[in-house]
């Protein structure tokens, strides 16, 4: 170990943090229950409401062209992606799940700005339900912790 480390409720304080949320309308009642957990664990974790921006896309592609507009206004420390990828009976699946996730994976290191990808993939509706809110809890703090360990990096 190099130094002390911060403890965890340095590390997941949001108190002086500006995040945006970028939040798929397809599958909507999933991305609203994500959506729902995470805002509510980011005012948990200290994060003014003021600071939060919340905008919708009608699906998963359209995730990572409103993040890059958000990264390219400089004024979040993180971002944070909301969607739900449900395999059907086509490759149209894969496609939607790769190219999403590798589009905001792209951005986070171009920006050099945390997202906390939480577009869920899963093989049916009952799985993308048992998931929602643990997701979306779990993006507000990997959105929280990386923005204030890149912080720390600066």
């Amino acid at each position: 170990m190099f130094g002390a480390e911060k403890g965890t409720s340095d590390k997941l304080d949001g108190r002086k943090l500006h995040i945006g949320i970028v939040q798929a309308r397809f599958n909507e009642s999933i991305t609203n229950a994500l959506a729902e957990a995470c805002k509510a664990e980011l005012l948990a974790l200290g994060v003014q409401d003021k600071h939060i921006q919340h905008v919708f896309v009608p699906g998963a592609l359209e995730v990572p062209v409103a993040l890059q507009a958000l990264a390219e206004k400089d004024e979040f420390d993180a971002l944070i992606a909301l969607g739900c990828i449900i395999r059907g009976e086509t490759y149209h699946f894969e496609l939607v799940a790769n190219e999403s996730g590798a589009g905001v994976t792209r951005l986070t290191l171009d920006y050099q700005i945390p997202i906390a990808n939480a577009i869920i993939t899963t093989e049916n509706l009952e799985q993308a339900v048992a998931r929602q809110t643990d997701k979306g809890r779990d993006a507000a703090r990997v959105a929280v912790e990386m923005a204030n360990l890149l912080e720390d990096l600066s």
